[in-house]
């Protein structure tokens, strides 16, 4: 945990409950160690989705469907979802979540390697919300990008890898060190890139927002 755990469980309990399906959804999948979106992150989205009110969503990183549930809940305008997975299992269960809530129409979820999906998508996004494989994200960006609308909004969740990031690659794990590195240079692209305006914050488990750039008028 970055942050004191006291202020963490202090600032979530303020948190507006969600609809009784997401919270048994949420609770379900804590309980199958399904990574969901932390409570503190789920109130930074609300504001975001409230201010920003974006037609559409592209998330790469489905799991079991409750990340893109929530922000179609929270939207106060029709909304159109898309969202990637590669895990056969998590596709089966988020398909099903997606049925149960009626909300087939409104996500559509393409199943596959989102470096491969990526290139194929032609339109523009409004926000694009990146929870995938960390030691991917570098592979995704570029795409990415190129997806989002002028002045679209880029949330890559997760950034800190449970402390393990800010640490020397010496302190972490041989078999991680890898995605330490990726990563690294994933905050480091998306920090210096000129076409993007970013900021990492430290909710949840580290966020980064990035806003594309519009051309000068």
């Amino acid at each position: 945990m970055i942050i004191d755990e006291r202020y963490t469980t202090f600032v979530n309990s303020f948190l507006p409950q969600k609809s009784a399906f997401l919270e048994a959804l949420e609770e379900k999948a804590k309980k199958d160690h399904v990574p969901v979106i932390r409570r503190e992150m789920q109130g930074l989205l609300s504001v975001i989705i409230a201010s920003k009110r974006p037609a559409k969503i592209l998330e790469i990183g489905t799991a079991v469907g409750f990340s893109a549930l929530f922000m179609e809940e929270i939207s106060d305008v029709p909304v159109k979802i898309t969202t990637i997975e590669n895990y056969e299992k998590r596709i089966r269960e988020a398909e099903k979540n997606f049925q149960t809530a009626g909300k087939e129409d409104t996500i559509r979820l393409l199943k596959g390697d989102a470096q491969e999906i990526l290139p194929t998508l032609t339109e523009n996004y409004d926000l694009s919300f990146m929870d995938a494989a960390k030691g991917q994200s570098l592979n995704f960006l570029e795409d990415t990008v190129r997806l989002l609308a002028d002045h679209g909004m880029l949330i890559s969740d997760n950034i800190f890898q449970d402390g393990e990031l800010i640490e020397s690659r010496f302190a972490v794990k041989r078999r991680d060190r890898t995605i330490h590195k990726r990563m690294r240079e994933f905050l480091y692209q998306i920090t210096h890139d000129p076409g993007l305006s970013t900021s990492i914050l430290t909710v949840g488990d580290g966020v980064a927002i990035s806003v594309k750039r519009g051309c000068k008028e």
